[in-house]
């Protein structure tokens, strides 16, 4: 159960280094806004806002591969705990998403289900 959590945490970790890379580098580019539904207007009005956001995304990554090394360093507890940190993170963020705005199921969906896989299989390896 370990590996599938791994795995699965990494996945997550990727997807949130691409999140990031989507709204702080390329929030105006016309695939990004196609991503997120917005005009070219809405994406200059709340450039600022992804900017930061998109780093929130990073560094739920970061919290998330650290953990990772450290299982694998053999330091699982405490690895485990950073895991659990980042990917309860993301999932309780795309669970935020969706109870805000319900038209956003598929973003939700799309962000939450690999922290949630991760987390399910790191319950079930303890």
């Amino acid at each position: 159960m370990t590996l599938l959590a791994v795995v699965f945490a990494a996945l997550a970790a990727a997807l949130h280094v691409w999140i990031f890379v989507m709204e702080s580098v390329r929030w105006e580019d016309p695939r990004t806004r196609r991503t997120f539904q917005m005009s070219a207007d809405e994406a200059a009005a709340t450039r600022e806002m992804a900017y930061n956001q998109g780093f929130y995304n990073l560094f739920l990554a970061v919290v998330t591969v650290v953990g990772l090394v450290l299982i694998g360093a053999d330091q699982a507890a405490a690895g485990r705990a950073l895991v659990f940190a980042g990917c309860g993170s993301m999932l309780a963020a795309a669970f935020v998403l969706v109870a805000r705005s319900p038209k956003r199921l598929r973003a939700g969906v799309a962000q939450g289900a690999t922290p949630l896989l991760a987390v399910v299989f790191l319950v079930l390896a303890l």
